[in-house]
């Protein structure tokens, strides 16, 4: 795990690509997959369609010293891939807790990626969180999957406001025992 200077976010190694913090130079191909309507449909907070500057603003969040959810683009170029598969994120909560977040370009569907980073964050764990916790949308089992393979035990089903669906849509609450 490295730090960088820019964000004081790590940078977190994974087998096939790496965990980096937003750059600006990633508001193109995040712009393109975050537009997809399968990905905003998936996620609480992406808006569809996408207005301009969505993607910057978020950026700019990203990298504000004072935020309170760190974000990372899953960047393959060095094993021969895209820079930006997806975006994974851990927004910091109360008493040493967490929670992750994540989404993968449809490209990268059903190929470990999302797996693969949310092990990879979980086992840096850059919080020191002692719990993490996670939601996913009961109609995406393949996010559920994730958590479950990850070590994530069901806790519940609750709801959430999904921007992009313009409605309430019933999710699964997972949580992990990190030890952090």
């Amino acid at each position: 795990m490295k730090l960088t200077s820019v964000t004081l976010q790590p940078e977190i190694a994974a087998e096939r690509f790496v965990l980096r913090p937003l750059r600006k130079s990633d508001a193109g191909l995040t712009a393109l997959y975050m537009g997809d309507a399968r990905v905003a449909r998936g996620t609480r907070a992406i808006p569809h369609p996408l207005p301009p500057g969505t993607v910057e603003a978020l950026i700019d969040r990203a990298q504000a010293a004072e935020r309170t959810e760190d974000v990372w683009a899953l960047d393959g170029a060095a094993h021969g891939m895209t820079e930006v598969l997806g975006l994974v994120t851990l927004a910091r909560m109360d008493r040493q807790q967490s929670e992750i977040g994540y989404w993968v370009a449809p490209g990268f569907w059903n190929t470990g990626i999302a797996s693969e980073a949310v092990r990879a964050l979980i086992a840096a764990n850059p919080h020191g969180a002692a719990q993490i916790f996670a939601e996913v949308f009961q109609d995406n089992p393949g996010s559920a999957r994730v958590l479950t393979n990850c070590g994530f035990d069901y806790l519940g089903d609750a709801e959430a406001f999904s921007v992009a669906r313009g409605a309430t849509v019933p999710t699964w609450t997972y949580a992990l025992r990190t030890g952090g």
